[in-house]
């Protein structure tokens, strides 16, 4: 079985995402195809957005960087996700966050104005509902749960994330520092033994 290559993988997201055919076509020539290697920079954080990147392959992150410096993990998208700062894209603001590969990655970088062409409405509505819907579960995620339950959790519903992310990465997303999730892992671990 022949691999979809990734523009023709980002014309299957399109199209389930409700864009027509003739549209789908014509965004190819918008598209640019992206080998980026780990830790590259995408869009950094204070400056305007200008793409969206389908990821064919590869994880990329949005972090904050505060002012002592620590980066704060906002998000990770995985294969298969279309990567942009919603807010940013909405408001028109400059980036709260930087884009930034995790691992080497294979992207689609399309122009983010797309995003708000007429033809493209059903598309955005589904990102939008999408976006919302993730928003809502990662907010009683946070606000509904223990540590340990939202470590669970990603082991049950994401464990692409646990298999995949490194503990400091993990412990950021959870809302912990690596030594606490480490002797959460471990205690989990000895729980199961026993």
């Amino acid at each position: 079985m022949a691999l979809v290559n990734p523009v023709q993988d980002f014309q299957i997201f399109l199209t389930r995402l409700g864009l027509d055919s003739n549209a789908v076509e014509a965004v190819t020539e918008q598209t640019k195809l992206l080998k980026v290697d780990a830790g590259q920079v995408l869009l950094h954080q204070g400056e305007l957005q200008q793409y969206a990147y389908f990821i064919h392959t590869g994880i990329l992150k949005a972090e904050h960087d505060n002012d002592s410096g620590v980066a704060l993990a906002k998000e990770f998208y995985f294969e298969q996700e279309l990567c942009f700062l919603y807010y940013s894209w909405l408001s028109g603001t400059l980036a709260q966050y930087r884009l930034e590969a995790v691992d080497n990655a294979e992207l689609v970088r399309i122009p983010i104005d797309l995003l708000d062409s007429p033809n493209w409405q059903q598309v955005k509505m589904g990102l939008l509902s999408q976006q919302l819907i993730y928003k809502e579960q990662k907010e009683a995620f946070l606000l509904l749960n223990t540590p340990e339950q939202r470590y669970l959790y990603l082991v049950e519903h994401r464990p692409l994330w646990v298999s995949k992310l490194h503990n400091h990465q993990l412990a950021c997303y959870i809302g912990i520092n690596p030594v606490s999730l480490s002797r959460l892992k471990a205690r989990i671990s000895q729980g199961a033994n026993i």
